[in-house]
């Protein structure tokens, strides 16, 4: 949008205006890389829009991972849930993760399912002790030789059900290292509730300066 390159350009910041037909952020991010010509091993953070409290220490952390792990295509991150509502609320994206800490699945079902616990009377009012919840904190690194790739690839059956773009990758065999982070960001941006709460935050913070 135009309006954001205005925005971008005034504090001094270098813009990329894409096309308006991609069907995911990650389609346009491997524009971005196409227009700046990067090298296949570069490392692209992108920091999406719906996350703008990310703190500048994750996605150093982030960028991190990735250059630690050469046999993964992306590297994200992801925190602990500690709320019973927060595994059923389909806008926390939930994340299972293999033994060498790469994702298998993504889902905004609430995944793992502790099925005994919460057949129980009372047992969807809490989390068992141990259930390896994890949130998905929506802050990707990638490699430019997959944003190069990712063009290319068909969709995942479930990309389209979920909503969730990382799907693809996995579907196609790329691996996607997954960081735990003990400190939670601030919330993101997912319904036009949270669009408000975080405009008056930032008004407050613009009011006190």
């Amino acid at each position: 949008d135009a309006r954001i390159v205005e925005a971008c350009q005034a504090f001094g910041a270098e813009v990329v205006l894409t096309r308006a037909d991609h069907d995911s952020g990650t389609d346009r991010l491997a524009e971005v890389a196409a227009q700046l010509g990067l090298a296949s091993d570069a490392i692209v953070v992108n920091v999406q829009g719906d996350e703008p409290l990310i703190p500048p220490a994750l996605i150093d952390q982030v960028a991190a991972n990735l250059a630690a792990h050469p046999e993964a295509a992306i590297a994200t991150l992801a925190e602990p849930i500690h709320e019973v509502s927060a595994l059923f609320n389909p806008n926390v994206v939930k994340v299972v993760c293999r033994a060498d800490g790469d994702a298998a699945y993504f889902s905004r079902a609430p995944i793992p399912y502790a099925r005994d616990h919460f057949a129980r009377e009372g047992g969807g009012e809490t989390l068992p002790a141990d259930l390896p919840a994890l949130r998905h904190v929506g802050l990707y690194a990638y490699r430019a030789s997959f944003l190069k790739a990712y063009a290319g690839l068909s969709a995942a059956p479930t990309e389209h059900f979920e909503s969730l773009e990382q799907l693809r990758a996995l579907w196609h065999g790329y691996r996607i290292s997954v960081t735990l982070i003990d400190a939670a960001p601030a919330p993101g941006v997912d319904t036009p509730e949270d669009a408000e709460r975080m405009r008056k935050l930032f008004d407050r913070a613009g009011n006190s300066e």
